[in-house]
């Protein structure tokens, strides 16, 4: 399930904890306000900024690859104390106390030991993945760009299906007065006997108003839905009053850029394409990386150790070695080397895999995002053009409706002819909300797919 659907389906769910309050001052929002808002709310937005602030931390750490390090490890402990020790006879024979080992008690022990390293030069392969951390953060905050047009998209479809809902709801309401005062006006005929109206004139209005409440029922639910997603969308707590300032659905203005222009503004400000071209750069550091890691790294440093333990006597003789108790330093220049002959390669075979796959993905959005504006702008110039053509149609079916329902009040019209007219006008006049809703909805997506929301 989309993220979009779970959204709606959770708006649902709360709609009617999230009706606006009666008293409350109701908080006012044109489309484009309701969007600012959600980019401010929206924490899918939020999460994916965290992801950018992750991909800095990345850099930070390839960068510091080359930097000094500092191993320091001391301790306090004990250990034995000796008797006797290591000595030489008069031939020069060494020897050791026959008491030497007998345990006498213990000693404090201080240790330390350190090193201070350099890595001078790793041959590559530091730079290489500092090279794809950076892209990586143009990869991530092209993902903020990306959920910012969903979260685009989102509201407006919440906002003009509000709108389109509130729209037919009036029209609804409206009809249904007007049918239910010719069905009073029916049943006063025929309980009186006069005009020329018969029992089956009621049951066709009263089948036309049923059939009106039904639809009424269904855009009322479609209002709430979509009043509760765009509050959950916008971030509003439960005891705000929302309320919309469009109050009636109006087509938006048509774009006026040509077809080829659209394409073009979409090749250079789509975030996907930002973000392949980004990707190959980071795909290509990492294969470079993986040439590299069968080279060693080169580091120069200090290191040295500390110990000293007071009860145990220091030993003189520069040819052994005393744990316990000895001090020295020395600079070092050294040469690290971890090659898997096996593993190298074949990692090296995969990160070639990877970047060759993201070439043909590239090669996709040149064709496909071309393809997808297209799409878009013949959809909503379509659309516009049906807007048009429904607008005229839903005029005339109100019209035609009413004076079919003056004729049958003043009694010269039959009411299946009434009907007709009625159920043409609802017909009509509901396309009508429809096809304006759908172009909206088609020029919002025409601004996604040409980068101009981002």
């Amino acid at each position: 399930m989309s993220c979009r659907e779970s959204l709606i389906n959770l708006a649902a769910v709360v709609s009617l904890g999230l009706l606006p309050a009666a008293n409350a001052e109701p908080l006012i929002l044109t489309v484009d306000q309701a969007v600012e808002r959600a980019f401010n709310t929206d924490p899918r937005i939020s999460e994916k900024e965290k992801l950018v602030t992750v991909a800095r931390g990345l850099l930070e750490e390839a960068q510091g690859a080359e930097s000094w390090i500092f191993d320091v490890n001391t301790f306090l402990g004990l250990s034995p104390d000796v008797k006797g020790g290591i000595f030489e006879d008069t031939e020069g024979n060494i020897k050791i106390d026959a008491e030497a080992f007998d345990f006498s008690g213990v000693s404090p022990w201080y240790s330390l030991t350190f090193e201070i390293i350099y890595p001078f030069s790793t041959l590559g392969k530091s730079e290489s993945y500092a090279d794809a951390a950076a892209n990586n953060i143009k990869i991530q905050s092209s993902e903020v760009q990306l959920q910012r047009a969903r979260t685009y998209s989102d509201v407006v479809r919440a906002y003009y299906g509000y709108v389109a809902a509130q729209d037919a709801s009036a029209m609804f309401e409206d009809a249904r007065k007007r049918v239910e005062s010719a069905i009073e006006l029916v049943e006063q005929w025929i309980e009186s006997g006069e005009g020329n109206v018969k029992q089956r004139d009621l049951f066709a209005l009263q089948t036309g108003l049923g059939l009106l409440k039904r639809y009424h029922a269904e855009a009322g639910a479609l209002q709430n839905i979509a009043y509760a997603g765009l509050k959950l969308l916008t971030g509003l707590a439960n005891d705000v009053q929302l309320e919309l300032a469009d109050k009636r659905v109006e087509a938006v203005p048509l774009p006026q850029q040509s077809l080829k222009e659209l394409q073009q503004q979409a090749m250079e400000q789509r975030p996907e394409m930002n973000q392949v071209e980004a990707g190959l750069n980071a795909r290509r550091a990492l294969l470079n990386a993986k040439h590299a890691e069968k080279y060693p790294n080169f580091y120069t440093g200090v290191v040295g150790s500390i110990s000293y333990s007071p009860s145990r006597p220091k030993l003189d003789n520069v040819s052994i070695f005393d744990p316990f108790n000895h001090a020295g330093a020395t600079p070092i220049v050294g040469m690290k080397w971890d090659w898997w002959s096996g593993r190298q390669s074949a990692q090296v075979t995969q990160a070639q895999g990877e970047y060759d796959a993201l070439i043909e993905k590239k090669s996709l959005a040149q064709i496909g995002i071309p393809f997808e504006v297209e799409e878009q702008y013949h959809q909503v110039h379509a659309h516009h053009k049906m807007v048009e053509e429904m607008y005229n149609a839903a005029r005339a079916s109100r019209r035609w409706f009413l004076s079919s329902l003056a004729d049958f009040e003043a009694g010269v019209e039959e009411s299946d002819k009434v009907l007709g007219a009625f159920q043409g006008y609802i017909l009509a006049y509901t396309d009508y909300v429809k096809v304006v809703n759908n172009y909206n909805l088609h020029v919002a997506r025409l601004r996604v797919v040409t980068g101009e929301i981002k």
